[in-house]
């Protein structure tokens, strides 16, 4: 379990280095100032929740580094096709906000299931660290859906 746990954790660490890279061009594609500081709020959280992740790695004893996160990969490649076609600026807005969503429900489920490894393997420290960044993954998915529902789709069905 404790192996498992450690893959995980890599493969996140990867995740999560994909999204800082990923972060600053979707920031450029939108056109809603709300969604842009959505955004650049999210890509600081996204560097302390990294520095969060090294310091679980030395709680478990392991050296903090990634092996290459597949799922990341495809769904980073799928919004970057996504800005890459002539949209609207609104309906392009309604797509990024898509597209975050998709990286944030991943990133869920994979804090998650890590937290429950921890937790079994009676990793308490861990299982804090870890509890705080699904926390901060599951507050940025509401607020993608609340600007999108309050705002974005508004203008992006006119």
């Amino acid at each position: 379990m404790k192996d498992l746990l450690i893959h995980e954790l890599k493969d996140i660490y990867n995740a999560e280095q994909q999204i800082t890279k990923a972060l600053p061009k979707m920031m450029e594609a939108c056109s809603s100032d709300r969604l842009r500081m959505a955004f650049e709020d999210h890509f600081k959280v996204t560097e302390k929740q990294i520095q969060r992740l090294d310091k679980v790695f030395e709680m478990v004893g392991e050296k903090a580094t990634g092996e290459k996160c597949k799922a990341m990969e495809g769904i980073i490649k799928e919004c970057e096709s996504m800005m890459s076609e002539r949209a609207d600026k609104s309906v392009m807005d309604a797509a990024l906000i898509a597209c975050a969503q998709r990286v944030e429900h991943y990133e869920i489920a994979a804090y998650g299931t890590v937290r429950t490894y921890a937790n079994q393997l009676g990793m308490q420290d861990v299982v804090k660290q870890l509890e705080m960044t699904l926390k901060e993954e599951k507050q940025t998915d509401a607020l993608l859906t609340e600007i999108a529902e309050q705002a974005v789709n508004i203008k992006a069905e006119r």
